[in-house]
């Protein structure tokens, strides 16, 4: 597949992380690989250690050109500088995110595997719509994204999508050209050497 072609990488944090060394880490990884966007996804409600935390990505991020969103909470987005939200509610919320943050930032929003969902938060304003989990998992319902959805939706709408989930090797061959950006997280953190494992999951693409 031609690099032009390729889909793009959307970083997903881990759910919790030291903010002291963890951007050293998250440099390495965007200084390995273009990253199209950042997703502070943390597990935490604490505003604190929100705060340290996404103080301490942004400027990593921003350093490097990289837009950073923030899962969920969208009033702390103008307050830390961030550049938009994503949503892990479908469509419910994605028309009040727009109306708070305007028409610059990003909105994004989780689908799961629902089309009609996806298709909802497309005509609510998202600029762009994730599914997920696309690889097998014993977490939540169990269910996967049906490759068809995601082969359907790159064909038929403009709204970019997101494949993310459970990610392997093989899957993000097989699923290459009918997605506009992975989300990857969990699947690199996890292990030693987190730039040498995105780098293996692009090369996959082919």
């Amino acid at each position: 597949m031609a690099a032009e072609d390729r889909p793009q990488i959307y970083l997903v944090t881990p759910p919790a992380f030291d903010a002291e060394l963890f951007p050293d880490r998250l440099a390495r990884v965007l200084d390995a690989v273009p990253i199209a966007c950042l997703r502070l996804a943390l597990a935490t409600r604490d505003e604190d250690a929100l705060l340290r935390a996404a103080d301490a990505c942004r400027m990593v991020a921003h350093e490097r050109d990289v837009p950073i969103v923030i899962e969920t909470h969208v009033m702390l987005v103008p307050r830390l500088g961030l550049d938009g939200v994503h949503l892990l509610d479908g469509a419910r919320t994605v028309r009040h995110a727009r109306k708070e943050l305007g028409q610059d930032a990003i909105v994004g929003a989780f689908c799961g595997t629902s089309r009609h969902e996806g298709l909802n938060a497309g005509e609510a304003g998202a600029d762009y719509v994730a599914f997920g989990p696309v690889g097998a998992t014993p977490l939540g319902t169990g269910d996967s994204v049906d490759p068809e959805l995601l082969a359907w939706w790159s064909e038929v709408i403009e709204i970019p999508v997101v494949a993310e989930g459970a990610l392997t090797e093989a899957l993000i061959r097989d699923l290459a050209p009918v997605t506009d950006f992975f989300g990857i997280g969990e699947e690199i953190w996890t292990t030693e050497d987190p730039a040498a494992a995105l780098m293996r999951l692009v090369a996959a693409m082919g």
